[in-house]
């Protein structure tokens, strides 16, 4: 019996071992890869230059910070505008439309159809900038 576990153990180590040589061999390629051939969501840079955080963090942790700053905000009253959907929305609108959502090259739609995820934050939130409030206070039509 104990033969038999000295060799089972023997086999995990084993195993163990060539899974490791196998994940540092595909990281080592991936790194000399060619880019791939699938089509990226064609999303265009935040209107005033540089996001509240690189690309790579705010691609793998967005939904995290909106959920932060949602409670931040909703149960202990604390507003601020760093990670808020709104600051958000006010940067990265289309310069076209106005909005983030709308169409498949949309800041927002674009990349949560690239990866198949539900983007439900618009059905109760703006998709675009609130009005200034000198636009707001003036007359449909303009200034008269």
């Amino acid at each position: 019996m104990t033969l038999a576990r000295a060799l089972a153990g023997r086999a995990w180590r084993g195993a163990a071992k060539a899974a490791l040589v196998v994940a540092l061999a595909g990281s080592a390629l991936a790194a000399d890869a060619p880019p791939s051939r699938v089509p990226m969501p064609g999303v265009q840079p935040p209107a005033e230059g540089k996001c509240v955080e690189d690309t790579a963090f705010m691609r793998r942790n967005h939904m995290q910070l909106l959920v932060h700053q949602r409670d931040r905000t909703v149960h202990e009253g604390i507003r601020t505008e760093k990670h808020s959907l709104a600051n958000c929305v006010s940067c990265h609108a289309s310069r076209e439309t106005g909005r983030v959502t709308g169409s498949k090259d949309a800041f927002c739609e674009g990349c949560h159809r690239y990866a198949a995820v539900k983007l439900d934050c618009f059905e109760c939130h703006a998709d675009r900038p609130a009005a200034t409030a000198s636009a707001a206070a003036s007359p449909p039509g303009g200034p008269k």
